[in-house]
């Protein structure tokens, strides 16, 4: 199917708690409102608590189920940050519906012969272990759901290794073989694992990827968001361990 022309239904997910990272601009700021807007409990994950409770109002001025917003710094974040995590959502709402992990940094783009390693550390722990570890701590809140859905941010350069891509296109790859590697092993049947690759899309980190193109000429995030809508509601209910292009 083409995922750029699905149309989901009004209420596809009505009732869902749905947890967003890097919610506070771009693709995440986006996926937020339309998935509220498609009758989603979204809990708002940034960096930038002023931006979360910007998008918070905005949805509520929707009139779409009203939001939740959970900081976490996914660079740092140690087990007991985690642990709290997962009891806070335990107790707010006893069960998760669904992960878009949205959150990422591009690092540099630079040769791996010059790549600075603190920046490469970040790239991984922001792109790979956030959300692996986040992903393996809110394990058993997915498991309460009727079925749940995990969805990873890919990119192009996640599918093939590219030059001056650096870590951000190792942790890349990667993030496609954590996806596949969970959704092979099956411990919870109830959840489903796929990966989304956005595509060249509007965002502040496209733009800084390609300072000399014209945005204007890129989808923006609200674009893409029939594929995003279709990986989190019950239409892709027989996919796992997909990867799939949002502008396809």
């Amino acid at each position: 199917m083409k995922y750029s022309e699905y149309q989901p239904r009004p209420d596809l997910l009505k009732d869902r708690i749905i947890l967003i990272t890097g919610a506070g601009d771009g693709i995440g700021r986006a996926a937020a409102i339309s998935y509220a807007l498609h009758g989603a409990t979204v809990v708002l994950h940034g960096r930038t608590l002023n931006k979360l409770e910007v998008i918070y109002d905005e949805i509520e001025s929707l009139g779409a189920p009203q939001p939740a917003i959970l900081p976490l710094q996914l660079s740092s974040a140690s087990p007991q940050d985690y642990e709290l995590l997962v009891d806070t959502l335990d107790k707010q709402f006893g069960r998760l519906d669904g992960i878009l992990h949205n959150a990422g940094i591009l690092g540099e783009r630079t040769e791996l012969a010059n790549y600075p390693i603190e920046v490469w550390d970040d790239v991984m722990a922001v792109n790979l272990r956030a959300p692996f570890l986040l992903t393996q701590e809110l394990l058993p809140l997915l498991h309460k759901s009727e079925h749940a859905s995990v969805v990873f941010a890919s990119s192009g350069v996640g599918r093939e290794a590219r030059e001056r891509w650096g870590a951000y296109s190792v942790s890349k790859i990667a993030v496609e073989a954590v996806n596949q590697i969970f959704a092979k092993e099956n411990v919870y049947p109830n959840v489903r694992f796929n990966c989304i690759n956005p595509g060249a899309t509007r965002t502040a980190m496209r733009a800084k990827a390609y300072p000399e193109e014209d945005p204007k000429t890129l989808a923006t995030p609200e674009m893409i968001m029939p594929a995003y809508l279709y990986l989190m509601g019950d239409d892709s209910l027989n996919m796992n361990g997909q990867s799939i292009d949002a502008q396809d």
